[in-house]
Parts: structure tokens; sequence; C-alpha cells
């Protein structure tokens, strides 16, 4: 293999150098947006020289209009077949499925031939279509139950990746569009993230209470991947799916803080030390909350649970707050007995998040 480069970089100097010119002297005419937002570790730029044995290397995405499609496509297509150069900064311009894998994809060393290359040309239309389920177009505007049902790893891939070329302008529409999730939708996965604290954060305890440390440990380790999803929250930044959750976490600004106390959490012996250190990880979560000014003050420190001597923030009074701060009544409807948030924070499973043609069954949970 050569020198690893960053995939999105790799794609953008594929991009300029050579896909840009052969689009300008055969097709001067086409407005078209190139860009690389779909899946893939380099869209998060979170790939290393790994990522390079499947689904990566030289590729692109060509956006045109509904009305170009058509005629551009397949012509767009056998042009590179003909003219790509086989290799690219060392790196195979020809991909094929690895076998016993169908739709994985690996480097296709050629040096005769046509090249079966990445330069794949759709609609924003049709790309959102399959990516997300949701029938995109520009000024449509997504309402709360469509903004609940994305998942976080795809809308972080939209609006993390790389524009190149933004001759048609649907892209950065997009891109602005999920840029961040509308005010009160934020406010109720915020107030659904604290929930689950609240819902759990006695157990440590309790399960510690009864010798149950495998329990506790297991109990430990929600409540702290809770705490991480609601640091993605007040950042405003997507989070990506479980490969890459530490890593992403581990660039936020709260992470100097939390971290340490996470990992000693995690690393506790004992529920005690557990629950000691978990409480410490509260404090800090709900000093950032307070710093966001999004409702009054709420305590920092822990306290007993009822008549219980286990430690806790009491998740519910901040979601119970946050709530009290939403002004729009089509997500108060969908928040009343349903605060299981969004499908990152109410389900681990990846089909579900990667089943784009269940979105509108997952829909209907809050209607």
């Amino acid at each position: 293999m050569p020198e690893f480069i960053p995939g999105l970089e790799l794609s953008r100097a594929f991009f300029a150098e050579l896909v840009q010119p052969v689009l300008e002297a055969e097709f001067p005419d086409l407005r078209y947006d190139a860009a690389l937002i779909d899946s893939g570790s380099e869209v998060l730029g979170f790939d290393t020289p790994l990522s390079r044995d499947h689904h990566w290397g030289p590729r692109v995405s060509l956006y045109v209009s509904e009305e170009e499609l058509t005629g551009a496509a397949d012509a767009i297509g056998e042009v590179f077949r003909q003219r790509l150069p086989y290799t690219f900064r060392g790196y195979p311009t020809s991909f094929e499925e690895i076998p016993d894998e169908p739709g994985i994809l690996r480097f296709e060393p050629k040096t005769s031939g046509p090249v079966q290359h990445r330069i794949e040309v759709t609609t924003v239309g049709r790309f959102v279509r399959g990516y997300l389920g949701y029938a995109w177009q520009p000024g449509r505007i997504p309402e709360p139950p469509d903004w609940l049902t994305f998942p976080q790893q795809k809308l972080r891939t939209l609006t993390a990746g790389g524009v190149f070329h933004a001759g048609l302008g649907e892209v950065p529409a997009l891109r602005q569009q999920f840029a961040w999730y509308p005010r009160d939708v934020w406010l109720y996965l915020l107030a659904a993230g604290w929930t689950r604290i609240g819902q759990e954060e006695p157990f440590v305890g309790r399960t510690g209470d009864v010798g149950d440390e495998l329990g506790s440990r297991i109990l430990a380790a929600r409540l702290v991947r809770d705490l991480m999803q609601l640091g993605f929250l007040m950042e405003r930044q997507y989070a990506p799916y479980a490969k890459w959750f530490g890593t992403a976490f581990a660039r936020l600004a709260c992470s100097p803080r939390l971290s340490p106390i996470l990992n000693a959490a995690l690393d506790s012996e004992d529920w005690h030390e557990r629950e000691r250190h978990l409480a410490a990880a509260y404090g800090v979560v709900a000093d950032l909350h307070n710093a966001l000014g999004l409702t009054d003050p709420l305590p920092a420190e822990v306290s007993s649970f009822h008549e219980r001597p286990y430690q806790v923030i009491h998740g519910e009074r901040f979601a119970e707050a946050l709530m009290n701060q939403v002004q729009d009544e089509a997500v108060r409807r969908l928040a009343a007995g349903r605060m299981i948030g969004a499908i990152d924070q109410f389900s681990d499973s990846t089909d579900l998040r990667e089943a784009a043609w269940l979105r509108g069954r997952i829909r209907a949970l809050y209607e």
C-alpha cells in the first residue's frame, strides 16, 4: 500500500485533478454538486490505514437535477470507465466486490480494460430517500417526528463530509437544513436523555447492595453512555455510531473534564466507588446544563434517592425543566407520555437504525 492519505483528502484531490477536468471538457453545460456525504469512516474523518481494506479509496458522488439525471448518468459513467487512469496517488481507481460479501467493495488493481470506478451520479432527492428514508426537496422542512427517526450517525455524515463543488447548490442547502435540530426538538432530546438517567441512576447502588456487581457494572456503563450522549447534545454535535462514539466524544470540549471521571466509574471495583465517580460526573454534566441557560439553574449536587441511601442527581428534574421551555405544540404532544427520545436513544439495534425503509413505521411511535 502507498502512504496513507485521509480518505476525504484523497477523494477531494481525485475530484479536482481527475474528475472535474473531464466533466468540464465533456459535459461543459452540466450543473452539479460534487461531495462525499454518505457512509464511511473517511467521511467522518476517523479513517486509519486499516480502513483501506474495503469501501475506501478515490471516489466521489455527483448530484445533478432530476431532469439531467436520465441523460447524464450513463454517459458520465461510461466516459470515466474509459478515461480514468488505473491508479491515483498510488491507489487503484477500480473496485470489485469481495467474494461471498455482496455489496462490499475492495480495490481491483487493473492494467487494462474499463475502470469500475466509484463515481456515482444521482440526485440529492434520490440519495436522501435511500439514505434517510425521507422525501427531501429544497424548502421542505422536516417535522418533529421526522427528526427523531433520523439516526445521528447519518446526520453527522451529511454535515461532516466534504463538498468539492456546488454548481447546483442542493448539497449545501441540504447540509444547512440538517445542520442541527430545531430548538424545541433539541430540548426534547435533552429532556429524554435526562429522563434515561433519572430512570436508572439509583440502580447502580441497589444492585450492588444485593451483591450483583455485574449488574451494577452494566448499569454504570449504560449511564456513562447516556452522559456522553448528553455531552454531544449539549455541544450541538451529532453522535456517531458505536465504533466512533468514544473517538468523537474525546474531541468534545467537555471531554477533558468528563473522560477521567467516566473511566474511573467504569474501572471501579465496588459499587460505592462506582457511585462516587458517577456522582462527580452528574455534577459536571449538571454544570454544563446550567451553563447553557436553557432553564433556571438546577442543583448540581447529588442527594439521596427518596428514603434510600443511593446518591442521584434526580435526572427527572432536568427533564421537566427542559420540557417546560418547549413552545412547539407538536413537540409537546409527541412527548406526552413518550419520553423515549430519538431512535439513537431508545434503540441499539444496528438493523433498525440502518433500515431507511422502516422509518415510516418508527415514525408512527410519535403519532
